[in-house]
Formats: C-alpha cells, structure tokens, sequence
C-alpha cells in the first residue's frame, strides 16, 4: 500500500501542498493505531466505490463514514487514485485466494459452480458492494484503478477459464470457444447473483449459498 508523508499531502482545495503535524511510524488520528485506521478507510471506501463507482465516489463521504477530514483521506493515500487502488489490492488477493482454495479443493465437477460461489459470499458478505470495486466501468481507462482492477480480474478470469474448461472437458466438450463463452456466461451471472444479494441485506452468505444450491439442483433437474 502506497502512502505519503503528511507533509506532502496534497490539498484537494487549492490544489498545493497542506502540512500536517508529523506523527511516529504507526500511529494515527484521534488515538487510533495507523493500521487501524488505515483499515477504516479501506471499509469505508469499499463501500463507497462499491456503491456508486469509481467516477461519482465521493472523498468527503469516504471521510465523513470513517470520522475523519478529507485531507486526511490524501495524507494516508495520496489521491482518490491512490485509494481506490488500496482497495483493489485489498480485496483482489482474498477472492483470488478464497476462489482457488475452493478449486483446489477438488469438489465433484458438478459443485465446482456452487463452492465457488460459496467462497464468494464468504469473502464479501461484509463488504458486498466490493465486487463491484474490481468490475467498476466508469474507472478512467489506463489509470492506476484501472491497471490494479485489470490485473486481478485477469488472475479471477484465468482461474474461471481453467474452471469452465475442465467442467466443459468432463462432458467430453474441447472446443476453446465453448469455454470461452461459458467463461464470460459464468463471470456475468456471478456478477449477476451478487448484485441480487446488495438488494437482499437480510440474505447472508450461507443463505446464499443455499439458495444458489437449489438453483443449479433445478437447473440439473430439468436439463
């Protein structure tokens, strides 16, 4: 995670320099620990980015939700780049690592779909609109979100194809194509499933999961 120093933070204002009083390695504001804090921004941003997107985010929301001032936001993060980057690199490895356990558990080729999807809800059942934080279209394209986002939803996107190949492969289809599609299919619909979950509050991750265990049974059912 990249910071600057307080005297360094730029003021969202006028646009200079702003000083802020220097304070030893490790602490932070109003008697909070630095990684504390740091771990109130991020929640809050995640939140707030997950919600209305990069583009209508709001820095003064962000501070207001933590109880802190904007400037503050930049003197720990440098920029509204620089936080929503934080955020990507936050969440990003836990999915990716919540997804490939739930693959490297080897689960029938048939609940592959589902513990995947379990794995998921698990991960962000706090934070649900953090999903939407890595699949934000309004992030400037090649800006420094827009690269972090990339770079892991292409490491999410690779562990889908392995996913949607192999399930593919068990029924005997080969076809780089196929996979592909259903690569694209299953990545919108767990999009999909969590954007239903946002309107759901009262839903948590194991309901989910269950919910979505009946669901492919039905589908399975009636193919």
């Amino acid at each position: 995670m990249t910071t600057t120093r307080a005297s360094d933070a730029r003021d969202p204002a006028g646009g200079g320099s702003r000083a802020e009083p220097d304070r030893p390695r490790g602490t932070g504001t109003k008697g909070v620990p630095r990684a504390r804090r740091e771990e109130q921004i991020l929640d809050a941003a995640l939140e707030e980015f997950g919600r209305r997107g990069y583009a209508a985010a709001s820095m003064a929301e962000i501070a207001r939700r933590v109880g802190v001032t904007k400037p503050m936001l930049y003197t720990y993060f440098g920029s509204k780049d620089g936080l929503h980057t934080a955020c990507v690199d936050h969440l990003g490895p836990r999915l990716l690592a919540a997804i490939d356990g739930a693959m490297a558990s080897d689960p029938p080729e048939e609940q592959l779909p589902h513990a995947v999807l379990t794995a998921v809800f698990r991960t962000i059942e706090e934070r649900r609109q953090a999903w939407f934080v890595l699949y934000d279209r309004t992030l400037p394209h090649g800006s420094e979100p827009w690269r972090a986002a990339q770079r892991h939803r292409e490491a999410i996107d690779a562990l889908a194809a392995s996913g949607t190949a192999a399930l593919l492969r068990g029924k005997g289809n080969d076809d780089p194509l196929d996979a592909d599609a259903l690569k694209h299919v299953w990545t919108g619909t767990v999009g999909a499933l969590v954007g239903w979950w946002v309107s759901h509050p009262e839903l948590s991750a194991r309901d989910m999961s269950a919910r979505c265990a009946r669901l492919f049974a039905a589908v399975r059912d009636g193919s």
